[in-house]
């Protein structure tokens, strides 16, 4: 009887020790900014629960016009994320709620060394400017340039995905994508509706002659922990994308050009950008630079009875060509306020032709914000000035507050 009380007892405490080690490895923690975080197995697996809200307000005036006035969650975000390190898998799913079609980006990567990652699914691409590659809660002013607006759409991609990241006091990152060409979502409106066009080749070299930038501000604009030294990235990308069906590349079929056996046609839209993005004590600068052109438009009809051929000036109506100019700097001052400043110019490729979708225009905008805890918990305020050769001025005012969770 003895042996068997005992036999139970040190069934017990070992059973209590076993699951007391259990606990310790497995944990879970939450932070603002970084949201819910568990981790399995002592770190071997992490997964994530995360996203943002941006309640904001937006007045517009353009000329001769009433103003108009929006009260809205501009972006309403949540995802979930995790990876598994022995294995070297990641994941993401990311949705924004304050959209008809919420998804934006979806997708599983493998990690075969540390400096090297390959994904692949609905992405947010690299091959365009450098905005564009920040996230919609990271941004330095309320909203994205123009000439993210116009040139991108969500940047998001669907496709194959390699990026490297090499060297420590001199960097480098070079990247490629191989993608559908249509955009994020796309399949179109059915997921049973194959893609347009064929596909988009990309690619991306980043350098950074003076190091790479601290932990934690590498994905924002904003020089938010003021770095000690001068630090830099110079990037050039490119991409050419075969058969493209929208005014800038992101879309399902909302062209229709055809060849002279009336099915449908479409030339490559082709974009090239160059930036180069600095942060020193407080003092950050972006210098951006798009040029956009389409190819292949030999015998190409606007009509599937191929009676009206394409004029070359023509092309312009149903693409945005030409050269985009963005230069934007900003200061952080103590307590967390920062001011900030904007300038854009906008030049078509045919200067006379008056039906081109890119127009001769120029804009400035001047921001300030205020973060109380780092980029998860802040509060901006920006206005705009667009001027567009030959038409009306427009003016936007808006105010934006964010909580990262």
């Amino acid at each position: 009887m003895k042996k068997l009380v005992l036999l139970f007892v040190f069934l017990n405490v070992a059973l209590s020790l076993n699951a007391q080690e259990e606990k310790k490895s497995n944990q879970a923690n939450f932070e603002l900014g970084s949201g819910l975080n568990f981790s399995f197995n002592k770190g071997a697996y992490e997964f994530n629960i995360s996203g943002f809200i941006q309640p904001s307000y937006i007045y517009e005036k353009t000329e001769n016009r009433k103003s108009t006035q929006e009260f809205n969650s501009r972006r309403s975000f949540f995802m979930m994320s995790g990876k598994a390190v022995k294995e070297k898998i990641s994941f993401l799913l990311q949705t924004d709620y304050s959209q008809s079609s919420p998804l934006m980006d979806a997708w599983v990567a493998y990690h075969p060394t540390n400096s090297i990652t390959i994904s692949a699914g609905q992405k947010q691409t690299f091959v365009n400017n450098k905005e564009m590659l920040i996230r919609e809660d990271r941004l330095q002013f309320t909203d994205r340039s123009l000439l993210s607006q116009n040139m991108s759409r969500t940047g998001r991609e669907m496709g194959l995905f390699i990026e490297g990241k090499f060297g420590n006091k001199f960097g480098i990152a070079p990247k490629l994508a191989l993608t559908s060409g249509d955009g994020r979502n796309s399949f179109g409106a059915d997921s049973r509706d194959t893609d347009a066009g064929g596909v988009k080749l990309g690619g991306r070299l980043d350098i950074y002659p003076l190091g790479f930038f601290s932990e934690g501000i590498e994905q924002t604009t904003a020089d938010l922990k003021k770095e000690d030294k001068l630090k830099m990235v110079l990037g050039v990308a490119f991409s050419v994308n075969n058969g493209a069906s929208a005014s800038n590349g992101e879309g399902h079929r909302e062209i229709e050009l055809f060849d002279s056996f009336g099915n449908f046609s479409s030339p490559n839209y082709n974009q090239l950008y160059v930036d180069l993005l600095l942060k020193y004590k407080g003092f950050s600068f972006l210098g951006e630079y798009n040029n956009s052109t389409a190819d292949d438009i030999d015998l190409v009809y606007t009509n599937d009875t191929a009676t009206q051929l394409l004029v070359p000036q023509e092309i312009s109506s149903y693409f945005l060509l030409g050269d985009n100019y963005n230069f934007q700097a900003g200061y952080m001052l103590p307590k967390g306020f920062s001011i900030d400043t904007r300038y854009e110019i906008s030049k078509p490729e045919f200067s006379t032709y008056t039906n081109s979708l890119l127009k001769d225009s120029n804009s400035y905008t001047i921001g300030l914000t205020k973060y109380f805890s780092g980029n998860n918990l802040k509060i901006q305020t920006s206005f705009t000035a667009i001027q567009i050769e030959n038409g009306a001025k427009q003016q936007i005012g808006s105010l934006l507050m964010q909580i990262a969770f």
